[in-house]
């Protein structure tokens, strides 16, 4: 079964699957847990990268591992945990710092450039 909106890819939950697609489709920052620690991010990519579901985000709040902020993030989804859609917007899609993006095996949605 190809992964959509309303298919989610294996050993991820349905939900988790829908707030994610709807979070990037919308541009909508996020709230979550990893590795216990709270993150707030804008969600970027999400798709299949060396055989895991992930998601690549941009942290500006929270906590983190690193205690440097704002960074990206390449996390797994099924270590992501109380996830929620907030109410606050992001533009677009942000040049990646080495301006490549990273290699996916498949991408299922990814944020684009703004709306003109």
């Amino acid at each position: 079964m190809p992964v959509n909106r309303q298919n989610a890819p294996p050993g991820i939950a349905k939900s988790t699957h829908k707030l994610i697609w709807t979070s990037i489709e919308e541009r909508r920052h996020v709230r979550f847990f990893y590795d216990a620690k709270e993150r707030i991010s804008e969600p970027h990519d999400y798709g299949i990268q060396n055989g895991q579901v992930r998601l690549l985000v941009y942290q500006f709040g929270g906590e983190s591992n690193t205690g440097r902020l704002p960074a990206w993030r390449l996390v797994g989804v099924d270590g992501i945990s109380e996830l929620k859609i907030l109410s606050t917007t992001f533009p677009a899609n942000r040049p990646a710092p080495s301006g490549q993006h990273h290699y996916w095996d498949q991408i299922f949605i990814r944020v684009g450039e703004p709306q003109g």
